[in-house]
């Protein structure tokens, strides 16, 4: 009778810290993202020479680049007095920061659950909503910091005086717009978390997904897994090409905010995908040379980037379908091994070839480059004319049906080839297990 009275105060107080360590567990990850994404745009921007923009920009420069890594938008805005203006917009992902804070968020959402076997509905989700409630806090403070104008010299001391005496002293800035950021980077959190969840071969999942542990969770890691080595080798050949061509700062800048865009366009085009677009030619192209000279040479439209259009710049072009037949064979192997043993090859090629089909679009539309920029001055000219434009954009169904046929052939050849029952953990059918000594 006398433990009675105890026991509501002792659940109640341990209801308390079990609710005050998943608002922890929430937080952790949340600042753990942020500031890895922070320090990747950082020392990327820095390498790219960033950190002379003048009035202090180069915080709030960092903060616009993580605004994009979460697909978040950036305004562009420029003004040159009575004389004139300027135009421009920029839409690109530095995916190596999101990618950064992708695989930081993820593994620390998962960390809590690592020795649960099963987790309810209602547990997962509360994890996900207060984790979604931080990040949306931490994020709206970014954009908060995503917005600085400063103005831009005319060439020396004296044109810059002359400018500001006519009142043609260009200044340039920008913006982050506040609602489609939140909007677009609660949609990214969600999917980097439903991946993770996904992933994951020992992270619960509620009863009532337990049913898609064996289909979707071995497709989804071995695409990843595909993602993850090319990014991996792309990282080990520019630490080469630094080393040995030289130039590291601007190599360094280029593996730091946009090692994952080139690398996994390689995937693309080596699946045989295609990607469009065109650039001026005194642009400069953080990009290898074959694919800048490439989109340059557009006489007036666009170009397209293909093996084919490669290989007339570098015969070595034909390499990249060469390394995607053979990681695409691998991923399939790696798909058998992580699913059920006597799973059928023809299930396993269906999987593979649904993740891979919708693979190598997402990948598109991640890579995508838009940016227009000009300047009018006195009411002289159009703006595209005293500026420029450069745009990247994927052939979508050819890389859908490409991925889809990759990923069923693959799928298909994995289950034939991969040792069944190998993997740690995988059920042996019953009439191949050996037979009970009396």
């Amino acid at each position: 009778m006398s433990q009675t009275p105890r026991s509501a105060p002792d659940g109640v107080r341990h209801s308390a810290q079990h609710a005050l360590r998943a608002w922890w567990d929430a937080l952790a990850a949340v600042v753990a993202a942020l500031a890895a994404m922070f320090a990747t745009a950082a020392l990327g921007l820095w390498a790219a020479g960033a950190d002379d923009l003048p009035g202090g920009a180069f915080p709030r420069v960092v903060a616009a680049a993580v605004v994009s890594a979460v697909g978040g938008e950036i305004g562009l805005t420029g003004e040159v007095g009575f004389a004139g203006g300027t135009d421009a917009d920029l839409d690109v992902i530095p995916l190596s920061v999101s990618l950064v804070g992708a695989l930081t968020l993820g593994a620390l959402f998962l960390l809590p659950l690592r020795h649960r076997a099963v987790a309810g509905g209602s547990e997962i989700l509360g994890r996900a909503g207060r984790t979604a409630l931080l990040w949306l806090l931490g994020l709206l403070l970014v954009v908060r910091l995503a917005r600085h104008s400063f103005r831009i010299g005319l060439g020396d001391e004296l044109a810059d005086e002359i400018g500001e005496a006519l009142g043609v002293t260009p200044t340039v800035g920008f913006r982050a717009a506040v609602a489609p950021t939140l909007v677009v980077g609660l949609l990214w959190l969600l999917v980097v978390l439903a991946l993770a969840l996904a992933v994951s071969r020992t992270a619960p999942l509620p009863s009532r997904l337990l049913s898609f542990q064996d289909t979707v969770r071995p497709a989804v890691f071995a695409v990843v897994a595909l993602l993850l080595a090319y990014v991996a080798a792309g990282l080990v050949g520019g630490v080469i090409v630094a080393i040995v061509r030289g130039r590291p700062a601007e190599t360094f800048a280029v593996l730091l905010l946009g090692l994952p865009n080139l690398a996994w366009m390689a995937l693309g085009l080596g699946l045989g995908g295609a990607w469009v677009g065109r650039v001026p030619a005194p642009v400069g192209l953080p990009m290898p040379k074959p694919l800048a000279d490439v989109l340059r040479e557009t006489d007036g439209g666009e170009a397209t980037v293909n093996l084919a259009s490669l290989a007339e710049r570098d015969g070595r072009a034909w390499l990249l379908a060469v390394c995607a037949a053979l990681a695409v064979l691998a991923t399939g192997v790696l798909l058998a091994l992580r699913s059920p043993a006597g799973t059928p090859p023809w299930r396993l090629a269906l999987r593979l070839g649904v993740a891979l089909a919708v693979t190598p679009v997402a990948v598109g539309l991640l890579t995508r480059v838009s940016a227009d920029f000009g300047l009018n001055l006195f009411g002289l000219g159009d703006l595209a004319d005293l500026g420029g434009e450069v745009t990247l954009r994927p052939a979508t169904l050819l890389l859908l049906g490409l991925g889809a046929l990759w990923g069923a052939l693959a799928g298909l050849l994995g289950g034939l080839l991969a040792p069944v029952g190998r993997w740690h953990g995988t059920e042996v059918p019953a009439d191949e297990r050996p037979a009970r000594t009396p």
